[in-house]
């Protein structure tokens, strides 16, 4: 007589982990957000975070699935403001897709404790008061430098000669960064008249 031993239900798929990284530039380095750690893909965005409308953001939730793990380096990479960081993280959740913040070593899953729920709150708060504050300070500054009449405003950007020079420049070796000094230009004025 033989027997059989008891067949055992196969394990679930494990889900991908999956990196959201955010600069506000392009000239801003993306590789210190995740450094060292392992993700199936990554998403980038070189974009401001004040709303969510975000390329590589969409294209992210569009990708997740059930069972997978979203690495952000920090709540305010995700989000700027506490009704956009509650959103993202509350719909990934409903889609079964854990939220793990690196830096302060944070993972929502939907079912995530009352005290977990307040601490995404009260951290997505301060994020946004802060910059409410660096906002404020900088409106006051502007107001400042114009009553001393020493506000001249956004630099214009590159003439047609200056695009060229520019070029010449880069093709001839030199750094982008060592260019913009060169030019008097933000890094990001140099790398949009590159592009163009």
């Amino acid at each position: 007589m033989s027997t059989s031993t008891p067949s055992t239900a196969p394990a679930a798929p494990k889900g991908q982990t999956v990196g959201y990284v955010r600069v506000s530039s392009v000239d801003q380095n993306t590789a210190r957000q995740l450094d060292g750690i392992h993700t199936n893909k990554t998403f980038t965005d070189k974009a401001s975070g004040k709303d969510t409308q975000r390329p590589q953001l969409q294209a992210m939730l569009e990708f997740v699935r059930a069972g997978d793990t979203v690495l952000v380096h920090s709540m305010d990479r995700l989000a700027r403001s506490l009704g956009d960081l509650e959103g993202i993280v509350k719909g990934l959740t409903a889609k079964g897709v854990a939220v793990n913040f690196v830096t302060q070593n944070m993972t929502f899953t939907g079912d995530d404790s009352p005290m977990n729920t307040l601490l995404l709150q009260l951290l997505g708060a301060v994020g946004q008061f802060e910059r409410s504050l660096i906002l404020e300070r900088q409106r006051e500054g502007i107001a400042s430098a114009k009553t001393r009449g020493v506000y001249t405003g956004r630099k214009a950007s590159l003439s047609p000669a200056q695009v060229v020079e520019l070029r010449a420049l880069v093709v001839g070796g030199m750094p982008k960064a060592q260019a913009a000094v060169k030019l008097g230009v933000s890094r990001t004025t140099v790398y949009a008249a590159l592009k163009d």
